[in-house]
């Protein structure tokens, strides 16, 4: 539901004039998603929605869509040349000192900067300051209601016992034929996603051995055999409007027995993981504010300590929401510097890893923040070992 007083009240506690949102084509997703645009609605011409501090919020819009925003309070304004765009902009910002757009200043945070270059500078040429909308957004697109909360859980069960049917799947595999192969483990992650009310943008990554030290590999055909190490992330949710992610990595071994140099790194991974959830857990504790950077900072230091600094090479952790990698803050002092706070009513990966030439370990979970500001780890039991498939499957 569009909350009006409660979008313009976070507007006056985050002393600005106003929030102006624009879109073209659908290039502002965040925009869309905000005022409760129904998925798929068409649109190929400009529009801003303008909702000050406090009175009526404003519309532009082109005379041939000029129905876009009349689920929307507020009065229109209805342009056709582009003279009268610019105008109209000029028109709904006057007075307006400083306004939240989706822009981030040096792209500081590339899923927010939905807006363009020379939109803003049509904005600042009318007098107003642009500044980042991004704790706007966190608050009224990444804040998860009840209703999303529990359909993440609902898909967390079936993103956590996939596991097991993984697992399974290679010990029968291998004992049968003497092997299996990546894309055969993802098919079988897709299958029972589909079987249980899943989906998913992408599939799995299944990385045997040395492809699961590149963070980002995309599933071959490579065999998995006795003697293999795998690492297989994969990600889905309810395939139902608004349903949120959940997004897991584990590792595994195609044996009884897990050799000394994989659990050797796995347990540095697993205790850099620990340090980023105990840092969230104690901050949320004693009440004090936790910005995304600090999370990174916290897990990076156990494995910059260990001596593999290096061989970590992405953040700790990103947003999660209805798109696997969310709009709300990030755990990340590496790719960006992440000063968004971390809110209750957000969730977020942890999921430090160590990328090897021979192998990759990778450990990540879901953390979410309750409106209460308890701390959960969602989806099952952490990884405390890998996982030796022979032994136990």
């Amino acid at each position: 539901m569009f909350d009006l007083t409660a979008i313009q009240a976070a507007i006056r506690a985050q002393g600005l004039d106003g929030w102006l949102l624009a879109d073209f084509r659908g290039s502002n997703i965040l925009a869309r998603r905000i005022l409760q645009f129904a998925d798929g609605t068409m649109g190929s011409r400009r529009w801003m929605y303008f909702i000050p501090a406090s009175g009526a919020p404003r519309k532009l819009v082109h005379r041939i869509e000029s129905g876009a925003l009349d689920h929307l309070p507020g009065e229109k304004t209805v342009y056709l040349k582009w003279q009268a765009y610019e105008a109209g902009v000029a028109e709904l910002v006057r007075g307006s000192r400083t306004l939240a757009m989706e822009y981030s200043p040096r792209n500081g945070i590339p899923t927010l900067s939905r807006v363009d270059a020379g939109t803003v500078e049509l904005v600042t040429a009318c007098g107003a300051q642009v500044v980042c909308s991004g704790d706007l957004i966190q608050l009224f697109e990444a804040v998860w209601d009840d209703e999303q909360w529990a359909m993440h859980q609902a898909a967390g069960v079936h993103t956590d016992s996939a596991y097991s049917v993984v697992w399974k799947f290679i010990a029968d595999e291998v004992r049968s034929r003497g092997e299996t192969t990546e894309m055969a483990v993802s098919d079988v992650i897709m299958a029972h996603f589909a079987k249980h009310g899943l989906t998913t943008y992408h599939p799995p990554i299944v990385g045997v051995n040395a492809h699961g030290g590149d963070p980002h590999y995309e599933t071959g055909h490579a065999p998995i055999r006795a003697g293999d190490f795998v690492l297989v992330d994969l990600w889905a949710k309810l395939d139902k409007p608004r349903a949120v992610y959940s997004d897991l990595t584990r590792t595994g071994f195609v044996g009884d027995t897990v050799p000394e140099k994989y659990t050797k790194v796995f347990l540095i991974v697993a205790a850099a993981r620990d340090a980023a959830i105990k840092l969230v857990r104690d901050r949320f504790a004693s009440g004090q504010p936790l910005q995304g950077w600090e999370v990174d900072d916290a897990c990076r230091a156990v494995i910059e300590q260990a001596g593999y600094g290096e061989y970590f090479c992405h953040r700790t952790g990103h947003s999660i929401g209805q798109e696997v990698h969310g709009n709300g803050a990030n755990m990340d002092n590496l790719e960006t510097h992440e000063t968004r706070l971390v809110l209750p009513g957000c969730c977020f990966s942890v999921e430090p890893g160590i990328y090897l030439p021979e192998f990759g370990v990778r450990s990540e979970v879901d953390v979410f923040v309750d409106r209460q500001s308890r701390v959960h780890v969602t989806a099952g039991e952490l990884q405390t070992e890998i996982v030796p498939i022979l032994r136990d499957y």
